[in-house]
């Protein structure tokens, strides 16, 4: 797992204008058969259908096989993430490279594996999402900067800002570059002192 420091990211989006994506669009379930996770494999098969023909032959007209959209942030529609709580879901969105989704609405339990697995779910307004859409479409190369310390989304091409919501803990992890396992070991010291307090 990649365990990048999150603080403010600039980049270009890819945008997926559809509604309802759920985790088996996102991984479809054969690929659930992995034992071990694998960012490349996972990462290569990040909406696998849609991707590739029922040949194998690459669908030039889904977004990520056109060349004209790259970037760290994909921008999605409303309720992403719903259907199973896979956390494969997240392996492959983080192993194709994205670090920050936005989507007006997220499944819970795929905001959490999101979380967990360092790429920031960004929840904006529905009325931001479509500008943003707008700007995207207007100019490919148009940027976004997401400010985690300010919790903020600025579109760079209209100057518009929005600010988002975040879990405290979640947020020092990001901030950190921490799982769950290193922070309780950053705590380690703290912990055992409570303990001999608590049960002397």
């Amino acid at each position: 797992m990649s365990k990048k420091k999150f603080n403010i990211l600039t980049s270009t989006c890819v945008p997926l204008p559809l509604e309802n994506v759920d985790t088996d669009q996102i991984i479809p379930a054969r690929f659930l058969k992995a034992t071990t996770r694998d960012e490349k494999f996972f990462g290569d098969n990040l909406f696998r259908d849609w991707r590739y023909n029922a040949d194998g032959t690459l669908n030039a007209d889904f977004v990520l096989n056109n060349p004209t959209y790259s970037g760290e942030v994909l921008v999605a529609g409303k309720n992403f993430g719903s259907g199973s709580s896979r956390e494969h879901a997240a392996w492959a969105i983080a192993g194709y490279g994205f670090r920050v989704v936005v989507s007006s609405f997220f499944a819970d339990i795929h905001k959490n594996n999101e979380l967990n697995n360092f790429v920031l779910p960004v929840v904006v307004s529905e009325g931001f999402l479509q500008r943003l859409f707008d700007a995207i479409d207007a100019n490919p190369r148009m940027e976004v900067e997401v400010n985690l310390p300010a919790q903020t989304i600025t579109n760079k091409a209209t100057g518009e800002s929005e600010p988002f919501e975040i879990n405290a803990y979640k947020k020092l992890c990001l901030l950190n570059g921490l799982d769950d396992i290193d922070f309780l070991l950053s705590n380690k010291d703290k912990i055992e002192t409570w303990e001999k307090k608590t049960f002397r």
